[in-house]
């Protein structure tokens, strides 16, 4: 009989696989994600569809209804003319309207406390509700472009129509800012007879349901310094064969970038207040 020791007996296990780390998501990500979010929140409203996109599209109809569409404006067409008008005033609807009114009620029910306890970054909130406004302000354009063109003949070349676009979709950011800093500084039940007060006073002071030129002189004078007259305007500009004119440009940035500081200027106190 052998006195050596048994041989210990080893479990064949496998080694255990390191646990990876979570991969850190950034702030662009979370962003994204609540711009994604934001985007199917709206397109689930049927009113606000109905404002931002029919009804400029129906306005633009009943405006230019009975009229003669060839009859100058200017340089341009009636149809042509309105076209634009009522393609801003679908893009102001849906940037303006629906940013300022978001924003006040989620404020008041403490959504917005709630996202500054989460990772996502105090600037991305804000981001999230322009970019969600800018996406959905295109059907509001396209649709009015449709109507203009199949409906009452607008006829343009390829360039004029993509710049067209690009000129209305892009300065309709100047809105979305405005949106975001009413959203601030007024309370759920405040917002809307303010939002409205700034959006049928912009409306029609900028010439966008009435051409400037039916103004006294001295009205018209004003109107051709608000935001929505110059958003038109370089429109219009584009639709007349030219390139928008340079005061029509420097007015639209010069409100882009104060309608953007008081709502950064806004955002920032009311974080303060939380």
């Amino acid at each position: 009989m052998s006195n050596e020791p048994a041989a210990a007996t080893v479990p064949l296990t496998a080694p255990a696989r390191p646990v990876p780390a979570a991969v850190p998501r950034s702030s662009l990500t979370r962003t994204l994600a609540l711009l994604r979010l934001e985007i199917a929140r709206t397109t689930r409203n049927g009113k606000f569809l109905f404002f931002s996109v029919i009804y400029p599209a129906g306005l633009f109809l009943l405006i230019t209804a009975g009229q003669d569409g060839d009859s100058k404006i200017g340089d341009l067409t009636l149809s042509a003319y309105f076209m634009v008008s009522m393609a801003s005033f679908g893009a102001l609807t849906a940037v303006l309207v629906g940013n300022s009114e978001r924003i006040a009620r989620e404020r008041e029910k403490g959504w917005v406390r709630q996202l500054r306890l989460t990772p996502l970054p105090g600037h991305g909130y804000v981001l999230s509700k322009i970019g969600s406004a800018a996406v959905v302000s295109l059907p509001s354009i396209v649709v009015v472009f449709v109507v203009g063109a199949t409906v009452k003949g607008v006829r343009l070349d390829a360039w004029q129509w993509l710049a067209l676009l690009g000129l209305i979709w892009a300065g309709s950011l100047v809105f979305a800012a405005l949106g975001v800093a009413i959203g601030y500084l007024a309370t759920g039940d405040a917002v809307r007879p303010l939002t409205m007060l700034i959006y049928f006073g912009l409306s029609m002071l900028g010439g966008l349901w009435l051409p400037t030129t039916n103004f006294p002189q001295w009205l018209q004078d004003i109107a051709s310094w608000t935001p929505t007259h110059a958003y038109a305007a370089l429109g219009q500009a584009v639709e007349a064969g030219g390139a928008p004119h340079a005061k029509d440009v420097l007015v639209v940035v010069g409100y882009l970038l104060v309608f953007t500081a008081v709502a950064a200027r806004l955002y920032r106190r009311d974080t303060l207040k939380a």
